[in-house]
């Protein structure tokens, strides 16, 4: 039996990693906040554990002020160089790290594999800091990936739990101009993308999206064909620059993503639309 260590376990990725690794019979160990905060304990974790997967950060849809700002980048790249740390000490470390980044990376210009282009504001910064720490735990005994997360949609938490309450009240619509990308990934096509990953020890930067990026209007027209609700009602930008600041780009400044590799590699996705994504998770 191979175990899986996790840290940010609680959260809607997490705590679904943990039932989808469960049920497959690999025992799964949540890092804790006290055992990541305590040396000897996270190296006696690490020693005895297969794989780690980290996942650590506050939540990136929040008002960013400057102090939410620090806890974001504070809440990532600490964490990870506590495992990194602690990766370096052990004389058995983990075969594999599977760290977590987003399409948040790239810039907007154009749809981007992997080798897409960088954009140079806070969240992109965020990101590629966050990837370097968790590469330096590269070794001859630890392979790391990184797992460039798009929009996770799934039925028990994300971002779709969030905005359908307004969409079945007949009140959603697009935000802004609906025009900006928005790439998602299906919460069952993310866990077989960590289970295909690991089971076949592949080293590499992926991007974890569908292979057909939308916009948000897309996604606004699938949530009302499959609701049967109406969705005419757009939110304007100022708004939400108004309750989220900076942090508002997250939803009116989309990325547009692709899964190359995890599609070289012969990945096979079970949900390649938004359409079939919201259709399963909705009807």
């Amino acid at each position: 039996m191979k175990t899986i260590a996790i840290s940010g376990a609680s959260g809607f990725v997490g705590s679904s990693l943990n039932k989808f690794f469960t049920e497959l019979d690999y025992e799964v160990i949540p890092i804790k906040r006290e055992t990541l905060d305590d040396k000897t304990k996270l190296e006696s974790l690490l020693n005895s554990s297969d794989i780690l997967i980290n996942l650590a950060g506050a939540n990136i849809i929040n008002r960013w002020s400057e102090s939410y700002k620090k806890l974001l980048y504070s809440s990532r790249i600490d964490t990870t160089q506590k495992l990194v740390s602690a990766i370096k000490n052990i004389e058995n470390p983990p075969q594999m790290l599977i760290s977590t980044s987003a399409v948040g990376i790239y810039d907007n210009k154009s749809t981007y594999d992997e080798k897409g282009n960088f954009s140079n504001d806070f969240l992109s910064s965020l990101c590629q800091d966050w990837e370097k720490e968790a590469l330096k735990a590269k070794s001859e005994k630890t392979k790391v990936s990184i797992f460039r997360f798009g929009i996770i949609l799934g039925e028990d938490g994300g971002a779709l739990q969030k905005m359908i309450t307004p969409f079945k009240l007949g009140l959603g619509g697009v935000i802004g101009s609906g025009k900006q990308a928005f790439s998602f990934i299906h919460i069952k096509d993310l866990l077989e993308a960590y289970k295909f990953v690991i089971e076949n020890s592949y080293e590499d930067t992926f991007n974890l999206t569908a292979p057909k990026p939308t916009t948000n209007k897309g996604l606004t027209l699938a949530l009302g064909k499959t609701l049967k609700r109406p969705t005419i009602l757009p939110l304007p930008e100022f708004v939400l620059n108004i309750i989220f600041s900076e942090g508002a780009k997250v939803l009116t400044d989309g990325q547009s993503a692709v899964p190359k590799r995890l599609l070289d590699l012969g990945f096979e996705f079970k949900y390649k639309t938004i359409e079939e994504t919201i259709e399963n998770l909705c009807k």
